[in-house]
């Protein structure tokens, strides 16, 4: 099942890329495997694509059991204003109720998860408070994702149960995290960049 998602994974890739080149672009099931061999890295992107008019990446992320205790959802005192260099609003809205912790959203790039092995729950929604900004030098901020904010959320959010074969769609914006992984979970994410705020041309080492 994982081969033939990653196998089909690189038709709709190859497809894409077509529309501004004249051959399709193959990223190939032992590359992928490749990448997740080197080093210690939870999110990994394979290649930044230049579609014209947008630019995509194709990464594929891996995360381990979740520690007992590191989703669970608090009730942390808010802060009362938003704090220099913060991200995310200053303070919770009237009556929201303090959420997961470790959550995090992209102001410019929305994300499609595709399970290949493992699973795990996926929460979205609510609204960060006083989160820390990626750095714009970092790696998650020119490779992986652009600019994001992340940390603890307040208010609703919906917790879903991912299996390999699911999907899930998370438009820019939006907070996301995940909990109650048993053991691993393994997944695609094909990120549009409509601001090109990833860089350019990137093609990560091992695939080299």
């Amino acid at each position: 099942m994982r081969k033939m998602l990653l196998l089909g994974f690189g038709v709709f890739a190859a497809g894409a890329a077509q529309a501004q080149t004249d051959h399709a672009t193959i990223i190939t099931n032992e590359q992928v495997q490749a990448v997740l061999k080197s080093g210690n890295a939870t999110d990994r992107t394979l290649q930044v694509f230049d579609m014209g008019g947008y630019q995509m990446s194709v990464a594929v992320v891996h995360r381990g059991a979740t520690a007992a205790g590191a989703a669970s959802q608090g009730n942390a005192t808010a802060p009362a204003a938003q704090a220099p260099g913060r991200c995310g609003l200053g303070a919770p809205p009237a009556g929201a109720a303090a959420g997961q912790r470790g959550m995090i959203s992209h102001s410019d790039t929305v994300e499609t998860y595709i399970v290949t092995s493992g699973g795990g729950t996926l929460v979205t929604g609510g609204q960060i408070v006083n989160g820390t900004p990626s750095a714009p030098g970092s790696d998650v901020t020119r490779v992986l994702n652009g600019p994001s904010c992340s940390g603890q959320v307040y208010g609703t959010t919906v917790s879903r149960e991912m299996k390999v074969g699911d999907i899930a769609v998370i438009p820019a914006g939006v907070a996301h995290g995940w909990t109650a992984i048993a053991s691993e979970v393994t997944y695609l994410s094909v990120r549009p960049d409509p601001k090109k705020v990833l860089q350019p041309g990137y093609i990560h080492p091992a695939m080299k």
